[in-house]
């Protein structure tokens, strides 16, 4: 093991799994659908409440926050718009780290969530207590957390950062001489040393979907697909990325997507984007990269369990009831939005604006 790399015990957050794809809501089909989507939009208006949804999420999901006004983004973008929107509560299609990031920019509204267990497997991978002790065994680093991460790590984070800023704020770090310590994920903090050089500890968190993207299989689809372009998220091995034409966070690939001139892509990423570049590039052509090899039942299981756990019959039932507000300790609170303050006040001395700062 390369000596710049902690290696921690936890237990595999994957074992969660089963239960995720378990508690996965069924879809409604037909009238009951209608009505449903019906019910969901009074609801929203009578509550003054907005949605804001993951690229990840059911198709349903995206194409109704952006019917009703809302937006279809990556996890900053979606608490940004939160933001600004006069809508006094805040409806978040996605997981928790994402609903906790739109409380800790909007304190002064309701975040409310189709399901609150819906977690993600860098959040789970790193908690809060275990990663403090990290950090304090290393003063001398600058702590850089990934936007994957609960409001507890951030609040003991120097930076927050998401994958397309990543790569500015590291180098900055490096030009000032200082060493970064890094969680959660060892890929997407892998790629970002490798093209900064930056000294950097990493903690060993993973993606349960970036993780499993194969780079053997990949290698031979795109001998198969010689024309199409491959699209990677770098939460993905290094081997993966090593294959890529584009790397990048979600809203980059999507933006890669539509402005590469290719009519086919090879995308690796949670194939819930898929809908949003289908819809944007309804004349180009996607496959989802490989996550098994030959004879597996799956060829491309690429989709996050913990985001299938959001649906329409559980939002509607949320705003029905109220239930699933997302509640953050004031101190944690105050703490946690330093870390992002400081990324978007950079952001805006580079002149990138916050729609150009997506992560995962």
């Amino acid at each position: 093991m390369s000596e710049n790399v902690i290696s921690l015990s936890y237990d595999h957050p994957g074992s969660g799994t089963a239960l995720a794809w378990a508690k996965a809501p069924r879809e409604p089909s037909g009238q009951q659908k209608i009505e449903l989507i019906a019910r969901i939009r009074r609801m929203l208006r009578e509550q003054n409440a907005v949605l804001v949804a993951h690229y990840y999420v059911h198709a349903d999901l995206q194409d109704l926050a952006e019917q009703t006004g809302g937006i279809v983004s990556d996890s900053l973008d979606m608490a940004n718009f939160g933001h600004q929107h006069p809508a006094k509560t805040i409806v978040v299609a996605g997981v928790r780290f994402m609903g906790e990031t739109a409380k800790i920019l909007n304190p002064e509204k309701r975040v409310l969530m189709p399901d609150l267990d819906a977690n993600c497997s860098l959040d789970l991978g790193c908690p809060a207590d275990e990663f403090s002790a990290f950090c304090a065994a290393h003063p001398d680093h600058t702590v850089v957390v990934y936007a994957n991460t609960s409001a507890a790590v951030k609040a003991r984070a120097d930076w927050m950062v998401t994958s397309s800023i990543a790569l500015p704020i590291v180098r900055h770090l490096k030009e000032q001489g200082k060493k970064v310590l890094w969680a959660p994920d060892r890929h997407l903090g892998n790629y970002i040393q490798q093209q900064t050089g930056a000294e950097m500890l990493m903690w060993q968190g993973s993606c349960i979907v970036h993780d499993e993207f194969k780079a053997t299989e990949l290698a031979v689809l795109k001998t198969q697909r010689p024309a199409a372009k491959v699209l990677v998220h770098p939460e993905s091995p290094r081997a993966v990325i090593d294959l890529a034409d584009v790397v990048g966070s979600t809203t980059q690939l999507i933006k890669a997507s539509q402005q590469l001139a290719s009519q086919e892509f090879i995308v690796a990423t949670d194939n819930g984007i898929l809908h949003k570049m289908r819809s944007l590039s309804p004349h180009k052509l996607f496959i989802e990269a490989p996550t098994a090899g030959n004879g597996a039942n799956c060829k491309s299981c690429a989709h996050c369990p913990w985001m299938a756990m959001n649906g329409l019959f559980n939002l509607a039932e949320v705003l029905a009831t109220g239930r699933n507000e997302i509640h953050i300790d004031a101190a944690i609170m105050r703490q946690a939005v330093l870390p992002i303050e400081r990324m978007l006040d950079f952001a805006r001395q580079i002149n990138l604006p916050a729609s150009g700062i997506g992560n995962a």
